[in-house]
């Protein structure tokens, strides 16, 4: 009985030290959670000042012709290489963002199974009555078990003598014979 408190007590600081470690967990990721936002939101923020400070396709081609000749324009990123390469970066940046959504939304449902399964242990005032139940339940066992365990008696043999009948037929004409057992 006492070795079963201890496994229980066992099981409870163990399920606490788990509990302790996933809040722990859970926190960290809640902090890269609002680190990855805030540099989202830069990142966001970038892209809003390079639209604004983007050159007019007007003072470009002015520029192109005043400054620059065709054979160094085709060197340059075209608007079109420009927005497809923003557009892959909005969507792996969604695709991040929906990831760690996913991973907060997984360790809340997390930490609300371990605090409904926290809030359904015994706690110790629960313990002592659990503990006089299993005792007696244990005692009329033991009783049950006394009651219908054999009485040997003094006459119990270390074992019997029989003798054994030896039938055997012959295997060519299948008559019977009667042999003596060996041994």
């Amino acid at each position: 009985d006492e070795e079963l408190l201890k496994r229980i007590q066992a099981t409870i600081v163990q399920v606490q030290g788990d509990y302790e470690k996933l809040s722990s967990i859970t926190g960290n990721l809640l902090d890269d959670r609002h680190q990855k936002q805030k540099d989202i939101e830069a990142l966001f923020q970038s892209l809003e000042k390079l639209e604004k400070e983007k050159a007019d396709k007007e003072d470009l081609v002015l520029g192109i012709d005043v400054k620059a000749d065709k054979t160094s324009l085709a060197g340059k990123v075209s608007r079109t290489q420009f927005d497809a390469s923003m557009e892959r970066l909005n969507e792996m940046i969604q695709e991040m963002l929906s990831r760690v959504t996913g991973q907060e939304e997984g360790w809340h449902q997390v930490h609300r199974q371990l605090s409904e399964e926290m809030g359904s242990k015994l706690d110790r005032l629960e313990l002592g009555p659990f503990r006089q139940q299993l005792e007696e339940h244990w005692r009329s066992i033991l009783e049950q078990l006394k009651e219908k365990a054999p009485q040997t008696g003094a006459d119990d043999a270390a074992g019997i003598k029989k003798q054994l009948l030896a039938h055997f037929h012959c295997v060519s004409c299948d008559r019977p014979l009667s042999m003596l057992v060996p041994g």
